[in-house]
C-alpha cells in the first residue's frame, strides 16, 4: 500500500491525528499535543496506548500545598495569614454563579430481540416528571436530594406526600372549577321553555329502576306523564311516602353515589367517577380497625409460613403468631400487651422482613436509654443495624435504625430519602402518647407517615387500644389489626408489708392473687397486725398523732427488716420503687451495714466496674457519686435516677440484667423503658407528686412498676410488695390501684410555631389537614355526616317551593320573630323558675298556665309542691275539657298551630271539667300573679276517690267545684291570657339577661301585630312549609360547620399564633414563609426565643462560652437555690433574652393566647449558666459539681442537650448568612463535648 501525503494542518482544520494500533489495521484519533507537553509516542503496542497515569506527588501538591482555594475563608489563624501572603488567592467571581445543569427531557431506552435478547437499537424516550425535586413536590417521582441530605433532608425540602391525604393533579383541579360553576340547581333552573305549554319534569326519579333495554310500555307511561302532568301533582302528595329513594340534586358530580348509572359509562369515565364512588357508598362505615381473635391457636401457622424470615429459639405464643402473619401480610398491627409479653417479637420479625425485601426499618422510642439499649439487642442479632439520637450517629447507612421519635419527625418534614426505601415504622411504648410534654410528636409522626410505610405500635394494655387503631385506620387509609392480650407470662401476686423488726419481719399479707381476685381478709390481717403495734406503743408511750411521713430511722428498720426476709426466702433481685431522687439516695445509703453479694460476685462487679470507668479520665473516675455507688454496688445495692450520671446508670442497669445487684433503688423512669425483670418489686409509697401536686398512682402507672416482676422462664410468679410505713392504705384506693383500668390513650396533640412554619412552607399541606386529622379531633364522623348532608340536600330540593307573594311578603320574618319570640319566652321562663323568688312565687293556691302534651294554655292552681329540689314537681288542678281528664295517652299535636303565637287562654267549648296531675317545670309556661284560696288535702282525696271504679260517677266535692268555678272565670274574664308575674319587677332578678330578655320580649310581642301574612288565607298551609324547609335548613347548616374546618377545636389557636407570626414577619400577608420563619423551621424548642436572640444578634458580641452558658436557659428546667456568679457580659446577655422573651410573650397575650408573659418567661431558667460557663471554659467536672445544688445526672443531660441547641443555632446562622456566629457555636460545641459528659453509652461499644 502506497504512503499517503497528508498536506500540512491548515488553520482551519482540526487538531487531531490518526495513529496506526499495531499491525491490526486500526486507527485510533488522538489530539493534537498541547504547547508545551511531550509528544505522545509515535509507535504503538499492539492494542493502542497505554492508559497514562497521574503523577500522584504534584497533584496533591498542586491541590493541598498550592492551591489557597479549598482552605476556609474566615478562619484568622496566624499560620494561615501567613499561608495567604506567600500564595496569592485569585478571585474566581464565576465561581459563585454556579448553576445546576438543568435535567435532560429525554432518556435514551434499548429495544431488543423479544427471541434472543439482542441489542436491536436505541430510541429516544421523553421523561415525564423532570422538573420534580425535593423543593417544589412531595411526590416520591421526584429526584433524589444531593447525597449529604440524604439521612437527615434538609430544611428546605418537601417532605413525601404523607398517607391517606390525595394529591390533586393540576388537571383534575381546573376540571373541578369548571364543573362547579354558580348554578343554583334548586331555584334557577327553567322548566318550560318560551312558546311550549309543559317542560322538563326536573322532580326526583328513581334511577335504580332504569334499565338496559327499552320496553313499550314504559315508553308510553313517560307519554302519559307528560298529558297528566298537572294531575301528578296534585296525587304526589298522597303518594309521597311511597316514593323510591331519590336521587339526591348537587353542585358536582363526587356528591352523587350512582352505582348502575356508572356501569353504563366508559372506561375512562369510571376512573374519573370511581373516586366519588368511594366517597359516598352507601355501604356500613367502614371499620379500619380490626380486632384479632388470639384465643383459638393457630394450627395451621407452619403452613402458612413455610419458611420465616427469622426463627426463634423458643414457640412462639398464639398473640406472637397471629403478629408475624400479618406482617408477612405487609398489614399494620397495633400490639397491646403487659412488660415482658414478648411483644418484642413483631419488631424483630419486622426488622428480619425488612433485611429480606433488602428495605428499611426505623424503630423509635420515646427515652434516649431506650433507644441505647435496643441498638445493642438488635445489634447482636441482626447485625445491620444503626443509631440515630441527638448528639450519637452510629451507620447511619444500616437498613435498620433506631431513633427517638423527635428525630424521625424532623426527617418526615424534611423530606428525607430514607422514607424512600422505609418498609416498617415500630413505635415502641406508644402509651407515651399520653406525655403531656412530648405526646404531640407520636401523632405528627403518624399522620406525616407516606403511604407505602406499614406501621407496627407496641403498648403497654390501654382500654382504648380498638379506637386509637381506628383513628390511625380512618387517617391513612389502611387496616389495623389490633392483638391485645391481658395474659401475663408470669403471674404477679400483691402483698401488704407491716414488719418493722426481726421479731415482726414475716408480717406479710397476700392481697391478690395470682389468679387476680382481692382478698380483703389479707387487707383486715395487715390492718390488724399495724393496729395491734400502735396500741401496745401507746400503752408504753403514751398516744402520739400518727403522721404519714416517718422518720430516716424508722424507713431504715423497715427496708432492713424486709430485705432480710426476702433474701432469706431468695426473693432477689428487688426493684425498690421510691417516687422521690432524694429518698431513693437516702434509703441506699442508710443500708450501710447490709452485704447482698458473695466474694466471687464482688470480684465480678469489680471488674466490671473499673473496666466500664476505664474510658474516663483519671479525676473524673474520684467523682463522689462514682466512688459511693462503687462502694453501693459492690455490696449488691444500686440506685437508679434522673440524678445519676448516664454512664453509672448504665453500669447499674447491665450489672442488674446480669443478676449481679440484688436491691435497686429506682424512680419510675425505670419502668417506662429499661427492660429489666426483677424477682420482686417493692413500692416505698403508693403516692407521688405529678408536678402540680400529690396523688395515688393510677392504675397504668402501678401495673407498668408492678409489671417489672417475675422473670420468663426463671420465676412462676412475680412478687409485688407494698410497704405500709405509717399505716395501711385505705382499701378502696388499693383496689382502685390494683384492679382499675389503665390510662386510656388520649390525645395531646397541640399546635407549636414548628408546625406551623414546616407545613406553610408546602403549599400543597395545609395545618388545618393536620388538626382534622389528630386523634384529638377523633370524634368527627365526617363520613356519617356527609351521607346525612346529601340526604338533607335531596330532602331540601324535593320540598314544595313557598309562596311569599303579594300577602305572604312578610312570612318569613314573621317565621323568625315567632321562633325567637319562643325560645325568649323559654330562656325567660327558664330564669323565673329557676330563681328562689321563682319557686317561692310556686306555692300552694297560685294560678299558673299550664302547656303540655295534654293541656294548652289551661289555667290550673297549684295544691301541693314536692320536697325534692333537684326534679320538682307540683301536683296541680287543671281546667279541662269534659271527657278530656284521661288523655294521656293520645298527644295534642303541639305543632297544629305553632304559627299563632297564641297567648289565648283554653275556654271548654263544652261543659268543664278538671284533673288533677303532677306537673315539672317545663310545663308551667306562666305563673300568674292570681291566687285561689284552696283546700289541696280535700281536693286531691276527693279526686282519687273518684278515680276508682265504684266511686266514678260522684259529683266532684265542694272544694274542687268552687276551684274549678274560680277559674273557669277567671279564664273567661281574660281570654286574652291573665296578666303573669314580671320576672324583673315583681320577681327582681335583675340579671342582665334577664332584663335583656324581658325587654326583647316586649318588643317582639309588640312587633307581632304588625304582619299581614296572618290574613292570607293559606297562611297556615305555607307557615307549615316554611316551618319544615327552616328545619331542614338549620339541620343542613349544622352538618356543614361540623364538617367544615371552622369546627375545628384548634382554629381559634391556630388563627391567634399565625396572627403572632405575622406580627414577629416569620410569615407575610399571604402567609408565605420569610427569612425568620425558615430559620425558626431548624429550631425543635423555644423556636420563637431563639430566633429573635439571633436577629437581634444577642449572641455575636459573646464569647462561644458565654454563649452556650446564656443558651443553657433552654434546656434547664428544674429549680435551684444556688445563685450563679456570672461575669457581667452574661448578666447583660440575661437581661436581653429576659426582655426577648417578655415581648414575645406579651405578643402572645395580645393574640389572645392564654399565657401571661410572666409565665412565658418563667419556662426559662438560669440556674446552671455558671455551672455551663466554667465547664466550658475547662474546669473539670469534679469542681463543677460543687457550684450547684442540681445533682451530676442532671447537669449532663443538659450539657448534652445544650450541645443540640448549639447545633441547630450554628445551622440557623448559616441560614442568615452569619458565618462568624456559626464558627462561634461550634467553637462553644467543642468546647462543651468533652470528659464525663459525653463518654460514649456502653450500649453501643
Amino acid at each position: 500500500m502506497d504512503r499517503i501525503h497528508v498536506p500540512p494542518a491548515g488553520p482551519m482544520d482540526l487538531p487531531l491525528s490518526l495513529l496506526e494500533m499495531g499491525c491490526s489495521g486500526r486507527f485510533e484519533l488522538i489530539t493534537h499535543p498541547v504547547p508545551g507537553q511531550p509528544f505522545a509516542p509515535q509507535s504503538t503496542l499492539p492494542h493502542g496506548l497505554p492508559p497514562t497515569s497521574l503523577n500522584l506527588e504534584t497533584e496533591v501538591e498542586k491541590r493541598y500545598l498550592r492551591d489557597p482555594s479549598w482552605l476556609p475563608i474566615h478562619d484568622t489563624d496566624f499560620a494561615f495569614q501567613k499561608f495567604l501572603k506567600v500564595s496569592q488567592r485569585e478571585v474566581n467571581v464565576d465561581s459563585l454563579l454556579n448553576c445546576t445543569p438543568s435535567q435532560p427531557h429525554s432518556g435514551l431506552s434499548v429495544v431488543r430481540d423479544p427471541t434472543t435478547g439482542m441489542l436491536l437499537a436505541f430510541t429516544e424516550v421523553l421523561l415525564e416528571n423532570t422538573d420534580l425535586s425535593a423543593k417544589n413536590s412531595l411526590s416520591f417521582q421526584r429526584q433524589p436530594g444531593p447525597p449529604a441530605e440524604s439521612l437527615r433532608g434538609s430544611n428546605t425540602n418537601y417532605p413525601f406526600l404523607p398517607g391517606g391525604m390525595e394529591e390533586l393533579s393540576l388537571e383534575q383541579i381546573k376540571k373541578k372549577s369548571e364543573l362547579e360553576e354558580d348554578i343554583d340547581f334548586e331555584n334557577d333552573l327553567l322548566k318550560v321553555p318560551p312558546g311550549l305549554k309543559v317542560g322538563m319534569d326536573f322532580s326526583d326519579k328513581d334511577v335504580k329502576m332504569a334499565k338496559a333495554e327499552v320496553n313499550l310500555m314504559s315508553l308510553l307511561s313517560t307519554l302519559d306523564g307528560i298529558t297528566d302532568f298537572q294531575l301528578e301533582t296534585e296525587d304526589k302528595e298522597e303518594g309521597k311516602e311511597k316514593e323510591a329513594p331519590k336521587l339526591p340534586r348537587t353542585n358536582s358530580l363526587e356528591d352523587l353515589g350512582i352505582k348502575d348509572a356508572l356501569s353504563s359509562l366508559s372506561p375512562t369515565d369510571k376512573g374519573k367517577a370511581g373516586k366519588s364512588k368511594v366517597k359516598e357508598n352507601p355501604e356500613e362505615r367502614k371499620k379500619w380497625a380490626i380486632p384479632v381473635n388470639i384465643t383459638s391457636p393457630c394450627e395451621d401457622f407452619y403452613k402458612r409460613i413455610p419458611n420465616p424470615a427469622f426463627k426463634w429459639s423458643f414457640e412462639l405464643d398464639v398473640f406472637q403468631k397471629q403478629a408475624v402473619m400479618r406482617l408477612e401480610a405487609h398489614d399494620s398491627v397495633f400490639i397491646a400487651a403487659h412488660t415482658s409479653a414478648g411483644k418484642t417479637v413483631a419488631a424483630e420479625y419486622a426488622i428480619a422482613l425488612s433485611q429480606k425485601h433488602m428495605t428499611r426499618t426505623i424503630y423509635t422510642s420515646p427515652i434516649k436509654a431506650l433507644s441505647n439499649q435496643k441498638f445493642r439487642d438488635f445489634r447482636s442479632t441482626f447485625g445491620d443495624v444503626g443509631l440515630l439520637t441527638g448528639d450519637v450517629q452510629i451507620s447511619p447507612d444500616s437498613s435498620c435504625l433506631i431513633m427517638t421519635t423527635e428525630i424521625l419527625r424532623s426527617m418526615l418534614y424534611n423530606g428525607s430519602e430514607v422514607i424512600r426505601d422505609l418498609e416498617w415504622v415500630i413505635f415502641d411504648e406508644v402509651h407515651y402518647i399520653n406525655n403531656a410534654e412530648r405526646g404531640v410528636v407520636w401523632e405528627e409522626v403518624l399522620i406525616m407517615l407516606p403511604d407505602h410505610v406499614s406501621i407496627i405500635l407496641l403498648s403497654a394494655t390501654v382500654p382504648n387500644a380498638l379506637e386509637f387503631s381506628e383513628w390511625i385506620g380512618r387517617i391513612k387509609k389502611k387496616h389495623i389489626y389490633v392483638i391485645s392480650t391481658k395474659k401475663r407470662p408470669v403471674p404477679l401476686e400483691h402483698y401488704l408489708y407491716t414488719g418493722n423488726s426481726t421479731r415482726t419481719q414475716k408480717e406479710m399479707f397476700l392481697l391478690v392473687d395470682a389468679a387476680g381476685n382481692f382478698l380483703n381478709k389479707g387487707y383486715y390481717a395487715a390492718v390488724d397486725a399495724k393496729k395491734e403495734r400502735t396500741s401496745k406503743h401507746a400503752q408504753s408511750f403514751g398516744t402520739k398523732s400518727t403522721s404519714q411521713n416517718t422518720t430516716a430511722s424508722q424507713d431504715r428498720s423497715v427496708w432492713l427488716t424486709l430485705l432480710h426476709f426476702l433474701s432469706q426466702r431468695q426473693q432477689t433481685p428487688v426493684v425498690a420503687f421510691t417516687f422521690s431522687r432524694s429518698r431513693c439516695d437516702e434509703n441506699a445509703r442508710s443500708l450501710d451495714s447490709m452485704d447482698m453479694t458473695t466474694s466471687i460476685e464482688k470480684a465480678e462487679i469489680h471488674l466490671f466496674f473499673q473496666k466500664s470507668l476505664s474510658r474516663l479520665r483519671g479525676g473524673d473516675r474520684q467523682l463522689p457519686q462514682i466512688l459511693l455507688m462503687r462502694d453501693l454496688l459492690k455490696r449488691g445495692i444500686a440506685v437508679h435516677h434522673s440524678g445519676i450520671l448516664p454512664i453509672l446508670k448504665e453500669v447499674t442497669e447491665m450489672l442488674f440484667s446480669r443478676g449481679l445487684v440484688k436491691v435497686l433503688f429506682a424512680t419510675e423512669t425505670f419502668a417506662m423503658g429499661v427492660n429489666m425483670p426483677a424477682r420482686t418489686v417493692v413500692f416505698d409509697s403508693i403516692r407521688k407528686h405529678d408536678g402540680t401536686g400529690f396523688r395515688n398512682l393510677l392504675p397504668g402507672e402501678y401495673i407498668q412498676m408492678a409489671g417489672r416482676a417475675g422473670r420468663r422462664g426463671l420465676d412462676a410468679t412475680g412478687t409485688v410488695i407494698i410497704l405500709c410505713k405509717a399505716g395501711v392504705n385505705e382499701m378502696a384506693d388499693l383496689q382502685v390501684m390494683m384492679q382499675g383500668k389503665p390510662t386510656v390513650l388520649q390525645s395531646q396533640f397541640r399546635l407549636t410555631y414548628t408546625m406551623i412554619l414546616n407545613l406553610l412552607r408546602v403549599e400543597a399541606l395545609r395545618v388545618t389537614d393536620m388538626m382534622r386529622r389528630s386523634f384529638s379531633e377523633n370524634h368527627r364522623d365526617t363520613q356519617a355526616h356527609e351521607k346525612r348532608i346529601s340526604q338533607l340536600k335531596q330532602t331540601l330540593s324535593s320540598l314544595p317551593p313557598l309562596d311569599t307573594k303579594g300577602q305572604l311578603s312578610d312570612l318569613l320574618p314573621y317565621y323568625h320573630t315567632v321562633t325567637e319570640l319562643q325560645t325568649t319566652t323559654k330562656a325567660l321562663q327558664r330564669a323565673m323558675l329557676g330563681s328562689v323568688s321563682g319557686l317561692k312565687a310556686l306555692s300552694v293556691g297560685r294560678v299558673v298556665v299550664v302547656n303540655n302534651h295534654q293541656h294548652r294554655n289551661a289555667l290550673g292552681v297549684i295544691l301541693q309542691v314536692s320536697s325534692d329540689s333537684v326534679n320538682r314537681t307540683f301536683t296541680a288542678l287543671i281546667l279541662c275539657e269534659k271527657g278530656n281528664e284521661e288523655r294521656e295517652g293520645k298527644d295534642l299535636k303541639s305543632d297544629t298551630f305553632p304559627h299563632l303565637y297564641n297567648t289565648a287562654l283554653f275556654i271548654p267549648e263544652g261543659p268543664s271539667s278538671h284533673t288533677v296531675q303532677k306537673l315539672k317545670l317545663e310545663d308551667v309556661s306562666a305563673i300568674t300573679v292570681e291566687t285561689l284560696k284552696v283546700i289541696p288535702d280535700r281536693i286531691i282525696d276527693n279526686y282519687n276517690k273518684r278515680q276508682q271504679p265504684r266511686f266514678r260517677l260522684d259529683p266532684p266535692g265542694q272544694a274542687i267545684s268552687m276551684a274549678t268555678q274560680e277559674l273557669l272565670r277567671l279564664a273567661e274574664d281574660s281570654p286574652g291570657g291573665v296578666a303573669s308575674l314580671d320576672p324583673v319587677n315583681d320577681l327582681h332578678l335583675k340579671g342582665v339577661d334577664v332584663v335583656e330578655d324581658s325587654l326583647r320580649l316586649r318588643v317582639l310581642q309588640d312587633g307581632l301585630k304588625e304582619f299581614n301574612c296572618i290574613y292570607s288565607p293559606t297562611f297556615a298551609e305555607q307557615f307549615a312549609r316554611v316551618k319544615e324547609r327552616v328545619s331542614v335548613q338549620e339541620e343542613l347548616d349544622k352538618l356543614m360547620f361540623l364538617v367544615s374546618d371552622q369546627s375545628l377545636s384548634l382554629l381559634p389557636e391556630y388563627h391567634q399564633r399565625i396572627k403572632v407570626l405575622k406580627s414577629l414577619q416569620y410569615v407575610d400577608g399571604g402567609g408565605a414563609v420569610q427569612l425568620k420563619g425558615r430559620v425558626a423551621c431548624r429550631i425543635s424548642s423555644h423556636e420563637l426565643l431563639l430566633t429573635e436572640l439571633l436577629f437581634e444578634n444577642v449572641l455575636s458580641p459573646l464569647a462561644p462560652e458565654e454563649s452556650a452558658a446564656l443558651l443553657s436557659c433552654l434546656v434547664f428546667t428544674q429549680k435551684t437555690q444556688v445563685e450563679p456568679h456570672i461575669t457581667s457580659t452574661l448578666q447583660e446577655g440575661i437581661g436581653q433574652v429576659v426582655s426577648v422573651a417578655r415581648r414575645i410573650g406579651e405578643l402572645q397575650r395580645d393574640c389572645d393566647i392564654p399565657q401571661t408573659a410572666e409565665e412565658f418567661v418563667a419556662q426559662f431558667k438560669f440556674g446552671l449558666t455558671e455551672v455551663v460557663y466554667c465547664w466550658a471554659r475547662g474546669m473539670p467536672f469534679a469542681e463543677i459539681a460543687l457550684l450547684t445544688d442540681v445533682q451530676e445526672g442532671t447537669v449532663v443531660r443538659c450539657i448534652q442537650r445544650l450541645d443540640e441547641v448549639l447545633k441547630e443555632v450554628r445551622q440557623a446562622a448559616r441560614i442568615v448568612g452569619d458565618s462568624v456566629l456559626g464558627s462561634k457555636m461550634e467553637k462553644a460545641s467543642l468546647a462543651i463535648r468533652r470528659d464525663i459528659v459525653f463518654t460514649a453509652s456502653l450500649y453501643t461499644h
